[in-house]
């Protein structure tokens, strides 16, 4: 008797499996030995640089922006006055428009025109016959200087901040020239009462 071998059962085809990788969730695999807890933290303090890296600059940009702008307004309110202030301008006009104002002068006034040729700025004012003396002095000029009888503001100019210069007063002026970027002066003095000389001034600046 023969013996056979038992039929083979048929083999069902394995189907190879294919390694799982966070990849393919859209989760990042985190870094070797870190917890989840270090992972969050890790992700939270990216997150903190790139909100610094970007908000910062726009912070500055927005602020310089508005300091600008209230700039501009402060200097838009200022154009806008027509006619003379009854105040000082201010040391910084004073000084780069070297006008040397004497101390304890009275009515004093100015006005201030700027375009993109040039600046002005018109000054007038009450001193006395010393204050005068110092005033001129200070322009480096003196009475000697003085042409009788010259007004020497421009009628233009008188026009721009309404000074009327009577024809029956005593005036004498001069007219200063100075190399850019110093600006030049035209100064009338109304010497009728010598005891209380009034003082015009026109100080022009050029780029």
């Amino acid at each position: 008797m023969t013996l056979t071998d038992p039929p083979e059962s048929p083999t069902t085809p394995t189907t190879p499996t294919t390694p799982t990788s966070s990849t393919t969730t859209g989760t990042p695999e985190a870094p070797s030995g870190e917890t989840r807890r270090e992972t969050v933290r890790r992700r939270w303090f990216t997150a903190l640089v790139i909100v610094l890296l970007i908000g910062i600059p726009a912070g500055y940009l927005a602020i310089s922006a508005e300091q600008s702008r209230s700039s501009g307004r402060d200097k838009e309110a200022e154009s806008s006055v027509t006619g003379l202030q009854d105040s000082w301008p201010s040391k910084m006009k004073r000084r780069v428009f070297e006008v040397p104002i004497p101390a304890r002068s009275r009515d004093v006034a100015y006005f201030e025109t700027s375009n993109w040729k040039s600046s002005r700025l018109y000054v007038q004012f009450t001193t006395t016959g010393a204050g005068l003396d110092v005033f001129l002095e200070k322009a480096g000029t003196s009475r000697s200087e003085l042409g009788a009888g010259e007004i020497t503001v421009s009628g233009r100019d008188a026009d721009v901040v309404g000074w009327a210069f009577r024809p029956d007063h005593d005036w004498s002026g001069t007219t200063q020239h100075r190399e850019r970027p110093r600006p030049t002066r035209d100064i009338t003095v109304d010497l009728t009462d010598p005891a209380a000389p009034r003082v015009y001034v026109v100080s022009t600046t050029t780029p």
